[in-house]
């Protein structure tokens, strides 16, 4: 039985990872401009064009179907930038970062970490290496990919409580929130009134609750945009001047009063 389950297993994930042709990357960052500027540490967001990332960005209602976390240099013979991600076929694995080098990406950078901590955080996720990829919501993936459910927005967190919870067993989102959550950092937590009423206690959800946009939407992250990290000025934009294909002119027309 559990041999017939892992092959299933095996299937549904090589259907939902198989990508669409018509994937269309929306920025125009070179992959040298992300490396001048992303940290260890930092989370690298993913829009991504297999079947899954689009179930995901259904039931989140976010452009971000996936996760990873920045390493740096593991190997510092071989002077690869690598990420560490949970993927559906290998599980928790290393990946070049040059992986993601064709889709659209964002930074969402954690604030104020000592280095005491960003360490502690990066071994929390390298411990993790070939952990199996959590299988127990597969099955209502597909299923939303099948027929689009009507469901309030409101239950759509619920439907996609990511991953068992397994200590072997990991998803994208939920091993970097737990990561995070070893070592007290805040993503979404939940504010309530402490036992003076003039302060405010905090407390986690649950680490599988997770889903990649929460790292854009929490106001304890920063969005590094490598654009404007490197002194961006649009007075120095050269504009091509409406209906030449040949003449450019160096800023925009003037408004017409």
């Amino acid at each position: 039985m559990l041999k017939i389950t892992r092959t299933i297993g095996r299937s549904l994930a090589a259907y939902l990872s198989k990508p669409f042709p018509d994937y269309e990357r929306h920025d125009s960052v070179p992959l040298e401009r992300i490396l001048k500027v992303i940290q260890p540490g930092d989370i690298l967001l993913v829009d991504g064009n297999s079947r899954i990332s689009l179930a995901i960005k259904y039931l989140t209602q976010s452009t971000w179907s996936h996760a990873c976390m920045f390493m740096g240099l593991i190997d510092q013979s071989t002077d690869i930038p690598c990420l560490i991600e949970a993927d559906l076929n290998e599980g928790v694995t290393l990946v070049p970062l040059n992986k993601y080098e064709h889709y659209n990406l964002r930074i969402c950078r954690p604030v104020g970490l000592t280095e005491i901590e960003r360490r502690k955080l990066l071994s929390f996720v390298e411990e993790r290496l070939g952990y199996r990829y959590d299988m127990k919501n597969i099955i209502d993936l597909m299923r939303y990919l099948i027929q689009n459910p009507m469901v309030p927005t409101r239950y759509r967190r619920k439907l996609i409580s990511l991953g068992s919870g397994e200590p072997t067993k990991a998803i994208c989102s939920t091993l970097i929130a737990q990561a995070f959550q070893s070592i007290n950092y805040p993503i979404m937590p939940r504010p309530q009134p402490g036992a003076d009423s003039a302060e405010l206690e905090y407390r986690q959800r649950h680490f599988t609750h997770f889903v990649p946009r929460d790292f854009d939407l929490s106001p304890y992250f920063q969005v590094v945009k490598p654009t404007i990290e490197q002194g961006f000025d649009f007075h120095r934009l050269n504009w091509r001047a409406e209906g030449d294909p040949h003449s450019a002119i160096s800023a925009p027309p003037r408004a017409v009063r």
